[in-house]
């Protein structure tokens, strides 16, 4: 292999980092993208496969729990066999996964299947955040964020979109097979143009940790993924609950014991990192709630297609494409604070206005009242997420992208769990207020009027009600979100452009506040010792005076007394 097409070494920022930036946002790209879009496809899959609807969740759920558990390990990866192969070696092995889903027989076997497409797409987002760190510089870290957002964040809006047109106009199965050109080529793009890193210092894995966080994640996305179904104060959900918090906490207390964790639990003890995962958190939820809610109630509620819904959502999604670049490119210029606080309050707004959802809203309001979302996450997402990335040092920067990972994961499942239970309750309560009016006894003379044209008018009056229902608790939804979203406002005021960090070879962490008022103490007690002995010293010299002449006389004059000083002190 000659020496220009050879993959060069890096372990420090380079000037040269578009190319390689384009190349790792085709795997997370690739990634985020395909846990949107298999959503589209799960009712034509239950009927293809013939799968229960309690059976057909799980193609989701189990996705979702290994997720939680691989994404923890993802640093210790990168570190033990090096960033870029394990980035590369993910790429290949999502798509190998992807094309065996695309093959499956069966639910049991998309199950399993998926769940082996987790392991590399768990992966592939943590080591891309690594990478990023360590070949831009710190200068131009904004920018490589906002292309890095194109990602993470416009390809949950358009996988509606892209999964709707498959469904409808081509097949299923390509929401998985699409990926694997997709993989391949972005392997051997990475081989050649991703600057290769070393492995960090060998270390054994953790695996107390790996057991408690482990399970401690997957019990927690188990009951938030079921608990709506199975009960929320049922015995398996409060079981799972309650040993999620357990094992978590006893996860905490074991990172903070070895020597080598697999999570180093100190990029939560850094406020800015610490606030930014707050905000980020609170904005997956509302992202994730309206790219749920809203396609879903568009196709119940206004009996569109997949690919009708998809295409309704398409244009917040190329908003948020301009408006991502252009993000980091501000904060490179003004820092975090004034697009994170200017998009939080567009976002805030776009949400409240989804509050007027109905079933007789227009395809202009839909468009409108999402492109003005979008334009807020657009403007926010990104400079928040890279104020707290760049607030830790750079041997924290792997664990503080895990972290980050994670956080969303579980918030955004936290999320969708919360509004679900909302939903039911609150749909439950409407329909128990409103339900008089559908007695066949009722006094009301538009009640009896649709009474007397018989059942068919009277189940049609019901329909409609319960889409009313409906569009009334998804506003609610919307209106929780929106208000979430404001709150975060105030978290925005603390964020602040990093100090510049030094390079990656002279990093040292920096040690508490109390530890460095100590070495300053002890210094300045030294100094002083040495500086009082320096005065006595001094002091005595001064006050030494010569021998009196009586006693220079007096003096014996042996050459052999050559001991005998020519002055005495007193």
């Amino acid at each position: 292999m000659s020496a220009s097409t050879a993959p060069t070494r890096a372990d420090a920022p380079t000037a040269r980092w578009m190319i390689p930036m384009l190349v790792l946002m085709v795997g997370s790209f690739m990634s985020v993208l395909d846990s949107s879009i298999v959503n589209t496809a799960i009712p034509t899959m239950q009927k293809e496969l013939g799968a229960s609807s309690d059976d057909i969740e799980w193609v989701v759920t189990g996705y979702t729990l290994a997720l939680g558990v691989v994404v923890p390990v993802s640093n210790w990866l990168g570190d033990r066999i090096g960033a870029t192969l394990a980035h590369r070696l993910s790429m290949v092995g999502f798509a190998l996964a992807s094309a065996l889903c695309g093959m499956a027989w069966n639910v049991d076997s998309m199950v399993f299947f998926r769940v082996l497409q987790a392991i590399p797409g768990g992966i592939l987002p943590v080591m891309t955040l690594t990478i990023l760190y360590r070949i831009v510089p710190r200068e131009k870290i904004g920018s490589a964020m906002g292309i890095y957002g194109l990602g993470v964040i416009v390809a949950p809006a358009i996988g509606p979109t892209v999964g709707g047109y498959f469904v409808d106009n081509l097949n299923w199965r390509l929401i998985f097979y699409i990926n694997v050109p997709i993989g391949l080529l972005g392997a051997v793009a990475a081989y050649f143009l991703l600057p290769k890193m070393a492995r960090a210092e060998s270390n054994r894995f953790d695996w107390l940790g790996f057991l408690t966080i482990g399970y401690g994640l997957f019990a927690l996305l188990l009951a938030t993924s079921k608990g709506q179904k199975w009960g929320w104060t049922s015995y398996p959900t409060l079981l799972l609950l309650v040993s999620s918090v357990l094992s978590l906490a006893l996860f905490a207390v074991i990172e903070n014991e070895v020597e080598r964790p697999l999570i180093d639990l100190k990029v939560l003890a850094n406020w800015p990192f610490a606030n930014s995962l707050l905000i980020i958190s609170v904005l997956s939820v509302g992202l994730f709630a309206v790219s749920f809610y809203l396609p879903q109630f568009l196709q119940n509620g206004q009996g569109r297609t997949a690919l009708s819904a998809g295409e309704l959502m398409l244009p917040q999604a190329l908003a948020m494409a301009v408006l991502m670049p252009l993000a980091g490119r501000i904060y490179d210029r003004f820092g975090p604070r004034w697009p994170a606080l200017i998009g939080l309050a567009v976002a805030a707004y776009g949400t409240y206005l989804l509050t007027g959802i109905n079933v007789d809203m227009t395809q202009g309001e839909i468009i409108t009242w999402t492109i003005i979302r979008a334009i807020g996450n657009g403007l926010a997402m990104m400079p928040i997420m890279t104020a707290g990335l760049n607030a830790l040092p750079q041997s924290l920067t792997g664990y503080g992208s895990a972290v980050n990972n994670i956080a969303q994961r579980v918030s955004s499942s936290l999320g969708i769990a919360g509004f679900g239970a909302m939903v039911s309750t609150q749909s439950a309560q409407i329909s128990a207020d409103q339900g008089a009016l559908l007695q066949t006894d009722s006094t009301l003379p538009a009640m009896q009027q649709i009474t007397s044209q018989g059942s068919s008018a009277l189940y049609g009056y019901y329909q409609q009600f319960q889409l009313e229902v409906m569009g009334m608790a998804y506003s609610n939804v919307f209106l929780v979100a929106s208000a979430l979203t404001g709150a975060c406002i105030l978290l925005a005021i603390w964020l602040r452009r990093p100090a510049p960090a030094a390079s990656p070879t002279e990093v040292v962490e920096a040690a508490p506040a109390p530890a460095r008022m100590a070495e300053e103490m002890a210094e300045e007690t030294v100094d002083a010792a040495e500086r009082t002995q320096s005065d006595e010293l001094a002091r005595r010299i001064s006050n030494a005076r010569p021998l009196e002449p009586a006693l220079v006389d007096a003096a014996p004059a042996d050459a052999d007394r050559e001991h005998r000083y020519p002055v005495r002190v007193r």
